[in-house]
């Protein structure tokens, strides 16, 4: 498969798992691959943010973040992808009440993404995408990150406009992938945010560590093929009623 829509392409979800199961693999890639400020940080961020901060936010009664996860969620961020340390410096100067105010407020709006996206984006320094990460901590079958490789990974929506327009159109894509693998699989555990993982996953991998992919590469060709076989059968004619 290649990357212009390859695996958002792909109704197997046998194919997706693979993608999945590699994700911490590709995490630790990167983290190995990074240089500068961010040398060395990505896996211990990334597991927090995946595992220990929706346990968290999820244990109690209203589900909100506080300042200081915030803060360590922009980090994570900002190490996972471009980083900008004045974006950092900014979403500090937000006060402890105002980050847990506009976050609950925010939960509780759901199911509707987008006055939640408005809600949190009134905090300083935070926008769809931020707000989008926001979300999944609590709701992960609600919303799905933002992630610029996630977003390109998907037909139709590059160049990215960070906008909460442009997020919707993303989020109603990665939904209705959601939807099909879970047609299509007895587990039916797809959710936005591990559409989105997976998206995330083949992208950064293909980027460095294309070999992570290569037994699925080999395994979507087989299917091309087969798929061509059967093309050029000749199709038996029917009788006309």
């Amino acid at each position: 498969m290649s990357g212009n829509g390859g695996l958002y392409n792909c109704k197997d979800p046998a194919v997706w798992r693979s993608v999945f199961a590699l994700y911490w693999d590709v995490v630790e890639a990167k983290t190995t691959a990074a240089k500068g400020a961010k040398a060395g940080k990505l896996a211990a961020l990334d597991k927090w943010y995946q595992e220990e901060l929706p346990e968290a936010v999820c244990s109690r009664v209203e589900k909100f973040l506080t300042h200081a996860e915030l803060v360590q969620l922009m980090e994570w961020k900002l190490t996972r992808g471009k980083f900008r340390p004045r974006l950092q410096q900014m979403v500090m100067s937000n006060s402890t009440d105002s980050v847990e105010s506009c976050t609950r407020k925010a939960f509780k709006l759901l199911p509707d993404i987008s006055a939640a996206i408005t809600e949190i984006s009134k905090l300083k320094a935070v926008g769809p995408a931020t707000a989008s990460a926001v979300l999944v901590t609590g709701a992960s079958q609600d919303a799905a990150f933002m992630a610029d490789e996630a977003v390109e990974s998907i037909p139709g929506l590059v160049p990215i406009k960070y906008t909460l327009k442009h997020y919707i159109l993303y989020l109603e894509k990665v939904r209705v992938c959601a939807r099909q693998l879970n047609q299509n699989d007895l587990v039916k555990d797809w959710t936005p945010h591990r559409i989105e993982q997976c998206l995330w996953t083949w992208a950064v991998a293909q980027s460095i560590k294309p070999l992570l992919l290569k037994d699925i590469v080999l395994h979507q060709n087989k299917t091309v093929n087969k798929e061509k076989v059967m093309a050029t059968r000749p199709v038996k004619r029917q009788k006309t009623q």
